[in-house]
Parts: C-alpha cells; sequence; structure tokens
C-alpha cells in the first residue's frame, strides 16, 4: 500500500559490475536509480545515475543472492535506508534531503540524455580530497640507525612503485593491471589510497602494500606511521596478486639477515613517529643487505 512516500533504500549490489542502487518511495512503488560509483561525498563531483525501471516496495527490506542468468544477478546488501524529504520532483529533476544511517544531506538528481542522470551533493564535502602526492622514498645509509627502536623494520623488495587509488570499488590502477579490479570491488564504498610495490616472489609478480595514505574519507598522510600501519593491518588484504608486507619493529638484526638469506636487496627502517613525507626521506632508511 502507498506510503508517504518518505522511505529510502541504497543497496550495494555486486552484479556484472558494483554499483549501488538508490530506491525512493513515491506513490507505492520505489523510483530506482542505478549509481555505479555510490552517492558524492564530495560537491565537486557528480557521479553518473541510470533510472532503471520501478521497483516493489518489497524492496526496502530486500537482500540476498539474485541467481545468475536473472535480472539484477548477484549480491544485494542493504547499505543504508531511512526516510527523505523531497524538495522538487519532475520528469527530469528531483531534488531531495536524505536522512540515513551512513548517510545524509541535500541531493538531486538531473537528467542528461535518456536514462542516463547525474547526482550532484548541493551540501559541503562530507570527507578529505584525496591527496595528491608522490611516493615517500627512503635515504640510504650503510647502517641501521642507532635508536633502533624508533623505527620498523621491512624488507626492501626491489620492485616498481605503485599508488592505488581506490574509489567507488573502482581504481585507475587497473588500466594498467586489470587484476586489480577485483581488489578494487572488496572495498566496496570505501575509498582508500594504498602505497605498494610490484615485486617478484617466486616467479609470480605481487602486489606488496605498505603504507595506507587515504582510509574511509580521511587523509593519513599527517597521521604517524604506527597509525598508518594499524589501518593497514586492519583492512586485512591478502589475495592471489596482492599481499600486506610483513613490518617489524625495533628488530633490525633479525630482519636485515632474513633479507640477506632470501636474497632481497635489503630493508628499510621507517621511523614509527613520522608522518608521510613525498619524495627522499630520512624518516625512511635504506639499509643494504
Amino acid at each position: 500500500a502507498p506510503g508517504d512516500d518518505r522511505a529510502f533504500v541504497i543497496q550495494e549490489h555486486h552484479a556484472r559490475s558494483l554499483h549501488w542502487d538508490l530506491r525512493l518511495e513515491r506513490d507505492g512503488v520505489l523510483v530506482s536509480w542505478a549509481v555505479p560509483k555510490g552517492l558524492p561525498a564530495d560537491p565537486a563531483t557528480n557521479h553518473l545515475a541510470v533510472h532503471t525501471e520501478d521497483h516493489p516496495m518489497e524492496y526496502l527490506t530486500f537482500h540476498g543472492e539474485i541467481p545468475k542468468g536473472e535480472y539484477g544477478g548477484g549480491t544485494m546488501t542493504i547499505w543504508d535506508t531511512g526516510t527523505y524529504d523531497t524538495e522538487k520532483w519532475s520528469e527530469r529533476e528531483v531534488k531531495f534531503v536524505l536522512h540515513g544511517t551512513r548517510t545524509s544531506g541535500r541531493f538531486v538528481l538531473f537528467r542528461t540524455r535518456g536514462k542516463n542522470w547525474m547526482i550532484h551533493r548541493m551540501d559541503p564535502p562530507v570527507r578529505d580530497p584525496f591527496p595528491d602526492v608522490e611516493p615517500m622514498l627512503p635515504t640510504e645509509r650503510a647502517r641501521p640507525p642507532r635508536d633502533a627502536s624508533a623505527y620498523a623494520y621491512e624488507f626492501a623488495w626491489g620492485g616498481r612503485r605503485l599508488l592505488v587509488p581506490v574509489e567507488g570499488g573502482r581504481t585507475t590502477a587497473s588500466r594498467e593491471h586489470p587484476w586489480l579490479r577485483e581488489l578494487a570491488e572488496s572495498f566496496g564504498s570505501r575509498t582508500a589510497l594504498l602505497d605498494g610495490e610490484l615485486a617478484t616472489l617466486g616467479r609470480a609478480e605481487i602486489l606488496v602494500f605498505y603504507d595506507l595514505l587515504y582510509d574511509d574519507g580521511q587523509s593519513l598522510v599527517d597521521q604517524p606511521y604506527t597509525a598508518r600501519r594499524t589501518a593497514l593491518e586492519t583492512l586485512d588484504l591478502a589475495g592471489a596478486h596482492w599481499q600486506t608486507a610483513p613490518s617489524w619493529p625495533g628488530e633490525a638484526g633479525p630482519v636485515r639477515q632474513a633479507a640477506r638469506e632470501q636474497g632481497l636487496p635489503g630493508v628499510v627502517a621507517k621511523r614509527l613517529d613520522a608522518p608521510y613525507e613525498p619524495g627522499p626521506s630520512k624518516s625512511w632508511l635504506f639499509i643494504p643487505s
């Protein structure tokens, strides 16, 4: 039965390609748009929203597996739900205010061509901008620092550096490395900027992640290494083509010996209290094996 045209739901939909379904109650049905990158968090960036068929009110609470081969086949989960206020509703423009658990604010949907619409956030941004940084590089020295307990020690992999931005379940790094699409999709709506290195381990190319510069709307570049490392480990990144680099605080000798035994070029000592400093930095020290 028709309600008061105030309910909404956003569903995370892992179908042929990841997207989010925005559904607004209107005249007894849920008017729906598929939003490939999710709702924009910044008014400076509009996101595509494809107008799809109306869905029944039962979809307000629907989650589960849609069989492959059927329309929308894949896993659907409820990402957010709540109420909304209508400010304007026409065939070409829908202006509304969301009151959800995970998202809130004023948005406008406007039609561009055919089923293609755009969604624009009308409120101020709700997250930090992505940091525009160059990789932090170690300074070489012959021996470990004297204050060894002030550093964490990691293997120097001897690979190629790669920064991986993730937004809306996608990453631009997949243009060169298509296998990163799976990693990006696993993040869902979570935004991130990962720092790592493409290394050859046992004849296989593995992306080894060892720093996190941006996480879920917050820039971490000014945070100390310990905070960034804790956030990175929380992501639990482990897959066929990527892994989280091990790190050992205060253990210079054993890590350097292990690097030597495994034929690695050396170790990198990372100062525990240091922020992320683009370019060469004395807070990261490369110590040859």
